[in-house]
C-alpha cells in the first residue's frame, strides 16, 4: 500500500473511539476482528465496524477476511480482520521529506560505499526523474509537482521558479555541502522526468529559501 495522506490520517485519528481502535490493533500483535475490537475499546461491533472501515479509507489499516481457527471451514461468511498498514504517518509545517533522503543516503552507502556521495547524487536525479517520469500527461505541471513534493513554489514576474520551504531543511543546515548538492540533483530529475526543456535547475542559496532556483 502506498503511504497514507497525512491530512486524511490526522483527520481521521481526531475521534477518539477511532483512535483507540487504532492504538488496540497497532498494538494486538494478530489480525483483530470486530468483535474483538469492539470489546476491548467498549463500543459496539456496528460502530467498530464503521471506525476501522474508516481507519482503513484513511490508509492506517488494512483489512482482509480470514476464517478464525477454532471455526469450521464452510461455516458461514469469513469475517473482516484488521492489521496496522505497514506505514506510518508523520505530519509537519512546512512539509518535510527526510524519509526520501535517508532513502538515498542508505542506498548509497550500501551500492558504493566507496564513493557514497557521487552515487547519492546519482540515486537523487534518478528518484526526481522517476517521480516526473510517472505524472500522467495531463498533470505535468511543474510548479504543481514541486508543490506537491512541498517545495512552495512561486513563479517570479521574469518566470524564475523560487521554492520557499526546502523539504530537507534540518539537514541542510548542518551538512549543507552535501544536502543541498542532492537537492539540486533531486529536482534537475524531476525537470528531466516531466520532459522539461525550457528551464533548468541551478544551485542558487539565498536565506528564507530553498537552495535550488529554476529558470532559464
Amino acid at each position: 500500500m502506498d503511504s497514507p495522506d497525512r491530512w486524511t490520517a490526522v483527520a481521521a485519528l481526531t475521534d477518539s473511539s477511532r483512535r483507540a481502535l487504532y492504538e488496540y490493533v497497532r498494538h494486538a500483535g494478530h489480525p483483530v476482528g470486530r468483535d474483538e475490537a469492539g470489546n476491548a475499546t467498549g463500543i459496539s461491533r456496528g460502530l467498530a465496524a464503521f471506525h476501522l472501515d474508516k481507519l482503513v479509507e484513511a490508509g492506517l489499516l488494512r483489512a482482509r477476511h480470514e476464517m478464525p481457527p477454532h471455526r469450521p471451514r464452510g461455516r458461514g461468511r469469513m469475517p473482516k480482520v484488521y492489521e496496522p498498514a505497514s506505514t506510518g504517518v508523520a505530519v509537519a509545517i512546512p512539509e518535510r521529506r527526510y524519509e526520501l533522503i535517508a532513502e538515498i543516503l542508505a542506498d548509497a552507502v550500501a551500492t558504493s560505499p566507496a564513493d557514497a556521495g557521487r552515487e547519492a547524487s546519482r540515486l537523487a536525479h534518478q528518484r526526481g526523474r522517476e517521480i516526473g517520469a510517472r505524472l500522467p500527461e495531463t498533470g505535468r505541471d511543474l510548479a504543481g509537482a514541486l508543490a506537491r513534493l512541498g517545495f512552495e513554489p512561486e513563479r517570479d514576474p521574469d518566470g524564475t521558479i523560487v521554492l520557499h520551504n526546502c523539504p530537507f531543511h534540518v539537514l541542510a543546515v548542518r551538512r549543507t555541502e552535501l544536502v543541498c548538492g542532492l537537492n539540486h540533483a533531486f529536482v534537475a530529475g524531476i525537470l528531466d522526468g516531466l520532459g522539461e526543456t525550457r528551464v533548468e535547475a541551478h544551485l542558487a542559496p539565498r536565506p528564507r529559501t530553498c537552495c535550488v532556483r529554476i529558470g532559464r
